[in-house]
């Protein structure tokens, strides 16, 4: 299978990184200093599940040279998207499967409004990563894994394929998924509600859950995103309450989330696709979301900002 990644950051230079690394046809689509250090000197990936560099990489900023593929893997940050969407079409033919990796729960669906639901998959991974410097992709945290599945949650052939191509790589576990909606939302309720109240907060997880007044808060928003995804018929577990705070236990104490590091850093992030969609997907259903949407609004003014410096 030919491959793209289209957003060569800390997910998709990992992930694509180990697939190029096993040998399966890659092309990367990056930008800027960091795409010319990789035509330069290849992808180095620096991981504590072992280093290793591409070299040479298959890497462009025009998807058009690149041209179309079996398999996109979207790795960009969720208020991306909407443009990826239009750049990404070179590389969709008529047998493109497009599977994203996104925190989100509406890249799916943005995905297939303009590709057809029959090209998209549905999908999550698991991994800290980030760009350290041009070129150079730091993997510093957890063990990679990524899960996905069809739409409909049939194991039809070319999930089976897509998933034998992810088991040819090292330094990550794949898993088609019995239901991929059901495994992304446990993964959104999570990371939505510790980044609504991380970067309100300013607070790490220690701190979240440590003093009463921000624990509070925090289970609060857990509990009404919850209520939006059994608003929305996602099949959840009945403990899911005490799943998603025993991870937040589990967190390391001075962790923190990445769209509450883009916000203290003054740089776009992912407050639209992240506490903005518990909003509108509450709406859409009937639920009300007050927490969600105070954290919203006093996180609305810097983020308006970042987008139009």
């Amino acid at each position: 299978m030919k491959v793209a990644i289209y957003g060569t950051g800390g997910v998709g230079g990992y992930f694509g990184g180990r697939l190029a690394q096993a040998g399966v046809d890659v092309s990367f689509v990056a930008r800027g200093e960091h795409l010319a250090a990789m035509q330069q000197q290849g992808l180095k990936v620096a991981s504590i599940k072992g280093d290793f560099v591409i070299h040479p990489v298959q890497a462009s900023d025009n998807p058009a040279q690149i041209g179309e593929v079996d398999l996109v893997l979207v790795c960009v940050k969720g208020w991306q998207l909407s443009d990826a969407v239009q750049a990404m079409k070179p590389l969709v033919g008529e047998n493109t499967v497009i599977l994203p990796l996104l925190n989100g729960v509406d890249a799916v669906d943005i995905l297939s409004a303009e590709f057809g639901a029959n090209k998209v998959l549905n999908g999550l991974c698991g991994i800290f990563a980030k760009i350290m410097g041009p070129g150079l992709v730091a993997h510093m945290g957890a063990s990679p894994w990524l899960q996905f599945g069809e739409q409909s949650n049939l194991k039809t052939a070319r999930a089976k394929q897509v998933l034998a191509l992810l088991e040819s790589a090292i330094g990550l576990k794949a898993k088609l998924v019995d239901d991929v909606s059901s495994a992304v939302w446990k993964k959104f309720i999570f990371i939505a509600s510790t980044s609504g109240v991380g970067s309100v907060s300013r607070a790490t997880f220690g701190e979240m859950r440590d003093i009463p007044e921000t624990k509070a808060l925090l289970k609060g928003v857990i509990a009404e995103t919850i209520n939006v995804a059994k608003g929305l018929n996602i099949a959840l577990p009945e403990d899911i309450e005490v799943y998603i705070w025993q991870k937040v236990v589990d967190s390391t104490p001075d962790s923190d989330t990445s769209m509450q590091r883009d916000i203290l850093s003054g740089r776009p992030s992912e407050l639209h696709s992240q506490t903005g969609a518990v909003i509108r997907l509450g709406m859409k259903v009937g639920v009300e979301t007050p927490l969600n949407e105070m954290i919203y609004a006093a996180l609305l003014p810097q983020e308006l900002k970042a987008r139009n410096p």
